[in-house]
């Protein structure tokens, strides 16, 4: 048995085409999605992030405004500004850009954007929301896993469900998720003693903890589903995940590649969460 490997990119692709629709649909309501993203800084990899997702806002009809601070600027500049975007009706999305420079404290500028405008998912109401399914936005990259799977026709419902990463904006919010969905959910992490245990185990295996080569396939029972969320730049300059991508394809029945598989939907299910805002907007007004 060969896994078929998801094709991220073009399931990114078809859900910016359904976008394009739902923004023509509000467009009749004179109502255009709108995205402020922050940045603060010139950290060379948020210049490309913000870039990339400004070009993504303009594929699919959302206007989008870039602010640029630099990297002393005083946090007070930036609650100044999220505070003026929170009050305006043109503005449905608010994203500031991570990471931001050791001035920052972030949980209290995360705190500051509206919940009905945190497209991003990280502001607390929408992430403890997540725990009893009531959030207005789920974090971009585990929601793009859910859509994958469920692009895939891959039931979750009664599904194990091993997830080896825990941090806030990926592992945590990915285990509520699909518990919401009825799945038997074991959150792991690179400390965990003896992963192997519990990654045998998994019907469904997410890995985003950051370390390439972490899950081999002796860890992996046959015929699982493997989504590899880890992003890692290998000295000769290749981009892998956390996974062993070729020696898991003769074991896995699906498989995510790095890059190609979850990657492309995070920019998309940002939009994705905009464009619901203005829909939200429209059917208030």
């Amino acid at each position: 048995m060969t896994a078929k490997i998801i094709d991220g990119v073009a399931a990114a692709a078809e859900i910016r085409q359904e976008l394009k629709a739902r923004v023509a649909g509000l467009a009749k309501r004179n109502i255009v999605p709108g995205l402020a993203v922050i940045q603060v800084g010139d950290n060379p990899a948020s210049k490309v992030y913000v870039r990339n997702k400004i070009r993504a806002c303009a594929d699919v009809g959302i206007r989008s405004w870039k602010y640029e601070f630099p990297a002393d600027a005083a946090p007070a500049e930036v609650l100044k500004l999220i505070a003026e975007l929170n009050a305006r009706p043109d503005t449905h999305g608010i994203l500031v850009q991570l990471p931001l420079p050791p001035q920052f404290a972030i949980a209290e500028i995360l705190q500051t954007i509206s919940p009905e405008k945190d497209v991003d998912g990280f502001h607390l109401y929408n992430v403890g929301g997540l725990v009893i399914g009531q959030t207005v936005f789920p974090p971009c990259t585990p929601y793009g896993v859910v859509k994958l799977l469920e692009r895939e026709n891959i039931e979750i419902e009664g599904k194990n469900v091993v997830v080896v990463g825990a941090s806030n904006i990926v592992g945590k919010p990915m285990a509520l998720m699909l518990m919401q969905k009825d799945a038997t959910v074991a959150i792991c992490h690179i400390k965990t003693r003896d992963l192997a245990q519990f990654t045998i185990l998994a019907d469904i295996l997410i890995v985003a903890a950051g370390k390439p080569n972490l899950i081999v396939p002796q860890m992996v029972r046959q015929g699982a589903v493997v989504i590899d969320i880890g992003i890692n730049r290998l000295p000769d300059g290749r981009l892998v995940g956390d996974t062993d991508f070729e020696g898991l394809l003769e074991k896995a029945s699906y498989i995510t590649p790095v890059p190609g598989g979850v990657g492309p939907m995070t920019v998309t299910m940002l939009l994705a969460n905009t464009v619901a805002s203005a829909e939200r907007v429209a059917q208030a007004g």
